[in-house]
């Protein structure tokens, strides 16, 4: 396994968990076909494993795999999920993919976990508790927010702190939106249905106005 070669771009590597859920595998065999050099991996200073994605699409190649290249984007939503509880987070993940609603969730249990894998799920919402050990919700948002690419990403905060707790703490960036735990899962139900209704007449507005253009 590489120790010492970086990256050009984020958009070049994945997390350990991003990675098992590319192949469809588990974490411990990504971690196992690491040590086998099937794929090619390093590991930072802190020690925090980075997988190369064309490592990954060759894998896919040679096993007869969906390419990433080819993978349909279709209407699906991209829901991003960092939730360091373990019961909330696979409650919620477990939600979003066993709802009928088109939607696609990504679960990490850490900040840092997320800020490596963002660039690669271009999630359309992110979900993110606040109150997390080491990179914490509050450092995850501020980082997000000097990327200009993630300006149209629709960001959900959960967390049992207070207003109070949270303004003391630096607040949350213009336009997040908060719910306070314990979950009300009829409200996010709800949140996801507004949220992929406005989406669908967004797609089809657009669309629509393409036509008359073509027509025009």
């Amino acid at each position: 396994m590489q120790t010492n070669t970086t990256p050009d771009t984020p958009e070049d590597y994945c997390g350990t968990t991003y990675a098992a859920k590319l192949l469809g595998l588990s974490v411990g065999t990504i971690q196992t076909l690491v040590e086998k050099n099937e794929l090619q991996a390093w590991k930072t200073q802190g020690g925090h494993r980075r997988i190369s994605m064309p490592s990954i699409r060759e894998y896919q190649r040679k096993h007869n795999m969906l390419t990433i290249q080819n993978e349909p984007r279709d209407n699906r939503l991209r829901v991003l999920l960092v939730e360091d509880d373990a019961v909330t987070r696979e409650m919620l993940r477990g939600y979003c993919n066993r709802s009928s609603m088109p939607v696609d969730c990504t679960a990490m249990s850490s900040g840092l976990e997320a800020l490596i894998d963002i660039s690669s799920i271009k999630p359309d919402v992110l979900i993110t508790d606040l109150d997390m050990p080491g990179v914490d919700g509050f450092e995850l948002l501020r980082t997000l927010r000097q990327n200009s690419q993630f300006n149209r990403m629709t960001t959900l905060v959960l967390s049992a702190l207070t207003p109070e707790e949270i303004d003391g703490r630096g607040g949350l960036p213009e336009g997040t939106i908060f719910m306070s735990k314990p979950i009300n899962m009829d409200w996010f139900n709800g949140f996801f249905t507004a949220f992929l209704a406005g989406r669908y007449i967004e797609l089809h507005s657009s669309d629509n106005q393409k036509a008359s253009a073509q027509v025009a």
